[in-house]
C-alpha cells in the first residue's frame, strides 16, 4: 500500500465560475425576468457580475442579495432587481431562483469532487501500479541474479561433490585392498610359515642322509666284500641317489626361494596399501614408487625396461595410501601404451619447488587435440570395457589436495609422454631408499 493519502475539502478552492456554467444559470434568470423582475444577475464574492439580464439594469430599481455559500463562506450572490413597493415579491423570486441555483451548485459540486475523487484514485492506483512494477522488475532483476549465481554455486558444488565422491571411492577401494591384503597376509602366512620352516629342516635332514649315506659308502669300502661293494654301487646307480643327493639341495633352496617370494608379495600388498598406517605420516617417496611397482609387477611385460633414478628425497607429509594410487594410475597407465620394447623411466629429484618425480615412457605419445582433456574425468581413450576415464583425474584431484601439480610435460607423437608431479615439503629429512 502507498503511504499517499487523498485530502478531501467540499468546495475547495471553488469558485462559481468553475461550478456553474451559462446554461445552468440564464435559464434561470430569464425565468425571474418573465416572472417580473426587472434585472436578475450572479455575481461573485466581490460583487463582481458574471451572469446578469439585463447586462445594464435599471438604475432606479431596487436590489435583494442572496449569499451562495460554500463551507459557511459566501462564494458568490444572486441580487434580483424590481421596482420599488414590490420588496416581498423581488424576494421570493430571490429566494426561488436561489434554492434552485443552490441545488444546482451542490449537484456540480458533488459531481466534480467525484470526478476529482475518482481521478485522483486512479492516477494514485496508476502510480502505485508503476511504483510496484518498477520494484517487480528491480526484485526480478536480483532474482534472475541469484538464480544464475545459485546455478553456478549449484553446479560448483556439484564438481566438488563427484570429485569428493571419485576421491572417496579411491579411498575405499585403498582400503578395501588394505583389507583384503591383511586378510591375505593372515590366511598365508600361517601355513607359508610352516612350508618354510618345514623347508628348512628338509634341508637340514638332507644334509644328514648325505652325511649317512657317504659314513655308510665309507664303511663298505673298508670292511665288506667286492661283491658287497659292487652291490651297493649298482643299487645307488638304480636309485640315481647322486642326482637325487645334488638335486635335492637345488629342490629345496628354489621353493624356499619361492615361499620367500609369495611372502614378499603380500608384504608388498599390504605395504602398498598402508591399512595399518595412520592416515597422515610422513611419506618416503621413493620408497612408496618401489611398492608400486612390485605391486605392478605381473602388468610389466616381459621385454620393458624399467629405468631408475632415485635421488635422496624429503619426507611429505600426508596420506601414504593415495600417494601410492597417483603413483599407481601414472604408472599403470604407462605400463599400457606399448608390450614390446617398453623403456619405462622414473625419476625423483629434490628442488626449491620440492620433490619432483617424472614418469616417462617410449609409447606412441599423446595427439595434441586430446592433450587438454587427459584429466577431466571420465574421459578415455581405451576401448569399451578396458578403462573408465577416472585415473588420470583421480591422481591429479589427490595432488591438487596436497596443493601440488601433476601435469603432462611432454608427449610429442611418436616419443612417448612424459608426466611431472611436483609435491610440495612441509618438512623430514632426506633418506636413502633400501
Amino acid at each position: 500500500m502507498s503511504d499517499k493519502k487523498i485530502t478531501f475539502v467540499v468546495g475547495a478552492d471553488k469558485k462559481l465560475k468553475d461550478i456553474l456554467a451559462e446554461a445552468d444559470v440564464l435559464p434561470l434568470l430569464r425565468g425571474a425576468l418573465n416572472a417580473g423582475a426587472r434585472g436578475a444577475a450572479i455575481t461573485d464574492d466581490g460583487g463582481k457580475p458574471l451572469w446578469a439580464l439585463p447586462k445594464d439594469p435599471p438604475a432606479d430599481s431596487i436590489a435583494f442579495k442572496v449569499p451562495f455559500l460554500l463551507e459557511g463562506e459566501p462564494v458568490g450572490y444572486m441580487v434580483v432587481r424590481g421596482d420599488k413597493g414590490t420588496e416581498d415579491f423581488i424576494r421570493g423570486i430571490a429566494g426561488l431562483v436561489h434554492k434552485t441555483l443552490s441545488a444546482v451548485l451542490n449537484t456540480n459540486l458533488k459531481r466534480m469532487l467525484a470526478t476529482e475523487l475518482h481521478t485522483s484514485v486512479v492516477n494514485l492506483s496508476h502510480d502505485e501500479l508503476l511504483d510496484v512494477n518498477a520494484k517487480l522488475r528491480v526484485s526480478e532483476a536480483k532474482y534472475r541474479e541469484l538464480a544464475e549465481q545459485l546455478e553456478k554455486k549449484v553446479n560448483e558444488r556439484t564438481e566438488e561433490l563427484k570429485k569428493a565422491h571419485i576421491r572417496l571411492l579411491q579411498q575405499e577401494k585403498m582400503v578395501s585392498i588394505g583389507q583384503l591384503a591383511a586378510g591375505i597376509a593372515h590366511e598365508v602366512n600361517n601355513p607359508l610359515g610352516f612350508i618354510i620352516s618345514n623347508l628348512n629342516s628338509m634341508s637340514k635332514y638332507v644334509e644328514r642322509l648325505k652325511e649317512m649315506l657317504s659314513f655308510y659308502q665309507a664303511c663298505l669300502q673298508r670292511g665288506a666284500s667286492a661283491e658287497a661293494q659292487r652291490a651297493a654301487l649298482d643299487k645307488q646307480r638304480e636309485l640315481k641317489m647322486d642326482f637325487i643327493l645334488s638335486d635335492a639341495a637345488e629342490l629345496i633352496g628354489q621353493s624356499l626361494s619361492g615361499a620367500d617370494r609369495v611372502k614378499k608379495i603380500v608384504s608388498d600388498l599390504k605395504a602398498f596399501s598402508h591399512v595399518d598406517e595412520t592416515t597422515v605420516a610422513p611419506i618416503d617417496v621413493n620408497r612408496e614408487i618401489e611398492k608400486t611397482l612390485n605391486v605392478l609387477t605381473h602388468e610389466i611385460p616381459s621385454s620393458a625396461r624399467i629405468v631408475r633414478d632415485f635421488e635422496p628425497v624429503p619426507f611429505v607429509h600426508g596420506n601414504a595410501a593415495l600417494l601410492c594410487q597417483v603413483f599407481l594410475n601414472v604408472i599403470q597407465n604407462a605400463l599400457q601404451v606399448r608390450q614390446d620394447g617398453l623403456v619405462l623411466a622414473i625419476s625423483t629429484r629434490s628442488t626449491a619447488d620440492g620433490i619432483v618425480i617424472r614418469i616417462t615412457d617410449n609409447g606412441p605419445g599423446i595427439p595434441t587435440a586430446i592433450r587438454d582433456r587427459i584429466f577431466d574425468p571420465f574421459f578415455t581413450t581405451k576401448d569399451v570395457g578396458k578403462g573408465t576415464g577416472m585415473g588420470l583425474a583421480v591422481a591429479y584431484d589427490i595432488i591438487a589436495a596436497y596443493h601440488g601439480v601433476v601435469r603432462l610435460e611432454d608427449a610429442s607423437p611418436g616419443t612417448g609422454a612424459s608426466f611431472l608431479i611436483i609435491l610440495p615439503v612441509e618438512g623430514g629429512q632426506h633418506v636413502k631408499v633400501r
